[in-house]
């Protein structure tokens, strides 16, 4: 009989309708049960050797939870067929897997947890966890020891949800059983294949397994998924296709993003659309129409979209590719080429008025602490050549080694951002909040804009949030940068930066009104109506060895008025609480 080998996850889920992703250990038909009657049935399809399904369930009522059950079946068994249960599985600790739809209600509130950075590798004695306890396994024993909690509606992952170029002991010993370690890429994965590792060692632990098996998610891609730096510039990039082993490495990241996060980002009605997707289903064998679908995507990035947008109710969620689809060439550089602008921008404004908040999915911070963002966009103009060819070069070695790589490192396109932003949240039909969710940076914070000289601003509260990571660390060193670079100082020595590199000044001027904190975290945005708060929580270890959430901060972001429309646009909103 089939086996279960990886999941389930729960992806895609609407008021009415869900996917459930899996990947079982040889061919079969994949089916879903929920109890009421709600099912969904799927035939696997073929990657490199592993079996995948990514299963639609329909006939869900709104605001509904149903748990369900995962039930294998060899291939040809007759329709309806009782299959062998896979999931929950025998005395299994946790409670139901449940399908858990959007309210019918937009005064309903939503419940968005995000974060990036998980460096999955288990310690052989939790703890001692060099890198502090897991938030997200954290998260999953809080849920799963009280059924009653309030979990996540959604929960956005956004980037280095598996890190290639960073393996554990458990990963770098099944790397050596396939070949030489010694050789590059060294204990990096190499290729497809060795990406599967990267996520069975990421999900199936067994209470984020759980938790993924019941909590809807959305993912995005951020640099190590592929390799740190990923797309840096036309330098880094001309340097990478240079090795023996880049090619292979590209591949395999891009089939296994697409594989294993991206598909289930998709709604089932972009699902059935999609063309790839309906010939590797179709086909025998699907490797070599991955592969070359990722060669293409190498070789054009703008021939491939990675972005998506996802309306719940009347939240609007864009994710935002900040990786792949990058423009490198000097002169000529942009966090995101034209046709992706242009989507981006239709993305956001198509059917303003309809949502009352906007988040937009960006890996990468667009607002940074005030030294950090000086000194990229100073790195950038002497890459350029704003200082001649020798300061030039000696900035492309910086840029590399310090990861001068975020929004400020594009100026152009960070000014478009902020474009974009300020229409999005202008006049009547202003959402009461713009929100830009990011990571990467191993510490969290909030930070708000104000536009520079005269204009009206933006009627919608316009908040960074950033927080990461979700299982990692950063040095002291590092920590006591990022506080120098929010400080008045930081901002000074930023202003000098900024007079060497001849910058103008940016069209936005911004203030930290929160942290930053350093720790292993997850940020939950709480949306009703047009009121949203905002909590960050912590992972602890206790001392019997369990971990725990503790919350180190709350904020009211905008609070309903009687009349249905919101406050809290401008400065600090009343009643934060910092316990």
């Amino acid at each position: 009989m089939a086996g279960l080998r990886l999941g389930p996850l729960l992806r895609y889920v609407d008021a009415t309708s869900a996917t459930v992703w899996v990947e079982t250990d040889r061919p079969c038909e994949v089916r879903i049960r929920c109890d009421g009657g709600a099912h969904g049935a799927e035939r696997t399809w073929q990657v490199a050797g592993h079996h995948y399904a990514l299963v639609p369930v329909t006939g869900l009522a709104p605001g509904s939870e149903t748990p369900y059950r995962v039930l294998l079946d060899e291939p040809g068994a007759p329709p309806g067929g009782g299959g062998e249960q896979v999931w929950p599985p025998p005395g299994n600790p946790f409670p139901a897997s449940t399908l858990r739809t959007l309210p019918a209600s937009p005064e309903q509130p939503l419940r968005f947890a995000f974060g990036s950075c998980r460096w999955s590798a288990t310690p052989s004695d939790v703890s001692h966890d060099p890198v502090g306890p897991d938030a997200l396994d954290a998260l999953a024993a809080a849920l799963a020891a009280d059924p009653a909690r309030q979990r996540p509606d959604v929960l956005l992952l956004l980037g280095d949800q598996v890190y290639a170029d960073q393996t554990s002991r458990a990963t770098a010993r099944v790397l050596a059983d396939r070949r030489d370690v010694t050789e590059p890429p060294w204990t990096q994965v190499a290729d497809y294949e060795e990406y599967t590792h990267l996520y069975y060692e990421s999900w199936l632990d067994p209470r984020v397994r759980w938790l993924l098996s019941t909590v809807p998610s959305c993912m995005v891609f951020d640099d190590h998924d592929v390799i740190d730096d990923w797309n840096t510039s036309a330098a880094w990039l001309a340097r990478m296709r240079a090795t023996p082993w880049w090619r292979e490495r590209i591949l395999g990241g891009l089939m296994s993003y697409w594989v294993h996060q991206h598909l289930g980002n998709l709604a089932p009605a972009e699902l059935a659309a999609d063309a790839l997707y309906a010939r590797v289903r179709a086909a025998e064998d699907g490797t070599d129409l991955v592969r070359e679908f990722a060669a293409a995507a190498d070789r054009d990035p703008a021939g491939v979209r990675w972005s998506y947008r996802r309306d719940f109710g009347r939240v609007r969620l864009v994710m935002i590719d900040t990786r792949a689809g990058r423009v490198l060439e000097e002169g000529g550089r942009a966090m995101l080429d034209k046709a992706e602008g242009e989507w981006l921008r239709q993305a956001v404004l198509e059917g303003r008025g309809g949502y009352d908040h906007l988040l937009l999915g960006s890996s990468l911070p667009w607002l940074l602490p005030h030294l950090v963002h000086a000194a990229e966009g100073w790195n950038a103009a002497l890459c350029a050549g704003a200082r001649g060819p020798r300061w030039a070069r000696r900035s492309e070695f910086l840029r590399q080694r310090a990861d001068l790589e975020h929004w400020a490192a594009f100026p152009e396109s960070f000014a478009a951002l902020h474009e974009l932003i300020a229409e999005a949240g202008s006049g009547d039909r202003a959402p009461a909040t713009v929100c830009v969710l990011s990571g990467d940076v191993h510490h969290a914070y909030v930070a708000e804009p104000r536009r520079r000289g005269p204009g009206p601003h933006p009627a919608s509260r316009v908040l960074q949030l950033t927080c990461s990571p979700v299982h990692n660390s950063i040095p002291g060193v590092l920590q006591a940068g990022f506080r120098f670079g929010w400080s008045r100082p930081g901002r000074w020595l930023g202003k000098l930066l900024a007079r060497h590199g001849r910058l103008p000044r940016p069209p936005v001027k911004w203030r930290r009104t929160g942290g930053p904190w350093f720790g292993n975290q997850l940020m939950t945005l709480t949306l009703a109506g047009r009121a949203a708060r905002l909590a960050l929580d912590q992972a602890r270890r206790e001392r019997s060895g369990g971990v725990r959430l503790d919350t180190v901060w709350r904020a009211e972001v905008a609070a309903a008025r009687p009349d249905g429309e919101s406050t809290g646009a401008g400065g600090p909103v009343p009643g934060t609480e910092r316990p």
